[in-house]
Formats: C-alpha cells, sequence, structure tokens
C-alpha cells in the first residue's frame, strides 16, 4: 500500500495540511490547485482529497481525468458541487467532514437564540449611547425550537437546546432514521412543515443543498410563522428565498433572523442584510473553531487508515440523495 498516490487539491502552505506527514509511508502526496498540474497528477491518483477553497472547475477536471481514483474526500461537509460531476453516477466513494463543525455550529445556534431573547443589540446602543436602559428580556427556557434538517448540526444545536429547557421539534426527510433520538421531543416528516413554522419561536434551517431543499423557506412559510419568531440559518443560503425574507424583516411580521449563509457569498457590499436592525450577520463564519481545519483533516487521516485497512469508510455520501 506504500505506492497509494494522493491528490491533495488545495491551496498549498495551509496550516491543516501540516498534519498530512502523519500519513506517513503510505502514499505519495502533492498538494497543488494548479489547474494543470492537478489534470496530470488526476491521471494516476488512487484517493483525491479536496481543500478548503478547492476551485470547483478544478475539481470538476481533475474528475473528468482521474482513470484510477478509488475514493474521493471533501474536507467541507456540503458536497453538492460534487454531486454535479459524473461522481454522482459512479461507483467511486465520496465522504464528507460531517460532523467536524456540528458542535460549534450548535453553540452558535444557541449564541443566535440568546441574542434576540436578550435584546443584545439594544443593550449594545445603549451602552455606546451612554443610556441607562431598562427593559424586559426573554427566557429560552419553555420555548421552541424548530429544527429543518436533523443532521448532525440540527441534533447539536436541539442537544444544547434541552439544557436551556426548550422543547425541541425536528423535521428531516426520514424521521424513522431518528428512531429512539433522545435530543427531540418530537421528529416529524417533511409533510407537516407548516406546522412546525407556526409553532416555532425559533427556527433553524440546518440543510443540505439539494433541490429539494432550494427555496423551503419562502412567503408561505414566513407567513406561518408567529410574529415574534426568529430564524437562523446555518446550513445553505440558498434555502431561504432572501427577497421573502426580507420582506418579512423590513415589515416585521416576524422577529428577526440570525444568518450565517447567503445565496451570494461573499455578501456584496451595500446589501440590506447589513443595514437591517433586526438581523445578526456573520460571514460564513459560525463554525471556524480554533480548530476547525485540524478537525475536518483528523476525519480524512481517520479515514484514510480505514481505507488502507479495506475498512469501511465513515460519512459516506448518499448519493441518491446528494448528501
Amino acid at each position: 500500500m506504500s505506492s497509494l498516490k494522493l491528490l491533495v487539491i488545495a491551496e498549498p502552505g495551509g496550516r491543516y495540511l501540516s498534519l498530512l506527514p502523519k500519513l506517513g509511508d503510505k502514499v505519495q502526496y502533492e498538494v497543488t490547485k494548479d489547474p494543470a498540474r492537478v489534470e496530470e497528477l488526476a491521471a494516476d491518483a488512487d484517493v483525491i482529497l479536496t481543500g478548503m477553497g478547492a476551485p470547483t472547475p478544478t475539481v470538476n477536471a481533475a474528475i473528468g481525468k482521474a482513470q484510477k481514483l478509488r475514493w474521493l474526500h471533501s474536507l467541507s461537509a456540503g458536497v453538492d458541487h460534487l454531486m454535479a460531476t459524473s461522481l454522482r453516477e459512479s461507483h467511486i466513494p465520496v465522504t464528507n467532514a460531517k460532523g467536524a463543525y456540528s458542535q460549534s455550529l450548535g453553540e452558535y445556534c444557541i449564541a443566535a437564540m440568546l441574542f434576540f431573547a436578550k435584546d443584545l443589540r439594544r443593550m449594545l446602543n445603549s451602552q455606546k449611547a451612554g443610556k441607562w436602559d431598562v427593559f424586559d428580556i426573554d427566557m429560552l427556557q419553555g420555548k421552541t425550537l424548530g429544527i429543518l434538517g436533523y443532521g448532525d448540526i440540527g441534533k447539536a444545536s436541539a442537544r444544547r437546546a434541552k439544557a436551556f429547557g426548550m422543547k425541541v421539534i425536528a423535521l428531516r426527510r426520514r424521521p424513522e432514521k431518528s428512531a429512539g433520538d433522545e435530543c427531540a421531543d418530537e421528529i416529524w416528516g417533511m409533510d407537516r412543515k407548516q406546522e412546525l413554522m407556526a409553532v416555532s419561536d425559533y427556527l433553524l434551517l440546518a440543510m443540505p443543498a439539494t433541490p429539494d431543499t432550494k427555496g423551503i423557506v419562502s412567503t408561505e412559510e414566513l407567513k406561518a410563522m408567529k410574529s415574534d419568531a426568529v430564524i437562523i440559518n446555518l446550513g445553505r443560503g440558498n434555502a431561504i428565498d432572501e427577497r421573502a425574507l426580507i420582506t418579512a424583516l423590513q415589515e416585521k411580521s416576524i422577529r428577526g433572523a440570525a444568518l450565517d449563509v447567503f445565496e451570494v457569498e461573499p455578501l456584496p457590499e451595500g446589501h440590506v442584510f447589513y443595514s437591517l436592525d433586526n438581523i445578526l450577520v456573520s460571514f460564513h463564519t459560525a463554525d471556524h473553531s480554533r480548530t476547525w481545519l485540524e478537525d475536518s483533516m483528523e476525519i480524512f487521516l481517520a479515514n484514510f487508515d480505514r481505507f488502507v485497512k479495506g475498512e469501511a469508510l465513515q460519512n459516506l455520501v448518499d448519493k441518491s440523495v446528494g448528501y
């Protein structure tokens, strides 16, 4: 197995790449994102690792040239760009970094809810103005967190919400996969989406990017929400119809939104999201803990050891659903 060839499509020099020597003498590897070099190396690659910021056209070209490829791993959790290539119909296994970022995102979900419950923006504005401003705040205890997309991120958020005394209701495409789950009070099928919108005080979107999830929250769903409800998106930006959300925020038909992902990233300069006072904007950084890249690499290294030993890979992507 010492002759295994690994192509790492990434910008050389990233700190997380310093973990590659842990592979030892099991593999020959090269790190590059130069399109010509990538295509040259892809022809003989047994394994391809797509790093952070790997250009999609370059990755697609590598897949097209890879005649010996036996496995591809993505250091990101989202693999929608890979599912648009010939990989989806091939026998080649694809794995991802599922689980590497869930704990950080679970904490961010709690932070976003507390931001609105305690009206931290008002506190900061009053502090800046030197104004003694006494007002009532909300509790998370007794509130309902609805979760659209009950994967690792949803579960990490649910676990923390339960510790605050919240009720958790989750929706997923296959509720039976959560049989025996102790983090959510109830788990519903997608046919109850509108009902979830109506009962949630906070609504978390933690969904992958698939044709079924694009625009899953639009005008109809937003109108079903409580007037004091908050929507939180930690999954993919296109899960929310942003024009419909802007209207809801401007009309204050919902209390607010916390968004870490957007339809277009980076968020364009002058976008209305920057100026609205009932929105918390982060910059696709809610999962950027100080060790997020290394955590993702450790998942790959553990999987590589399984690959060498002929054991079953973890975090296999279900190509039939795209995640």
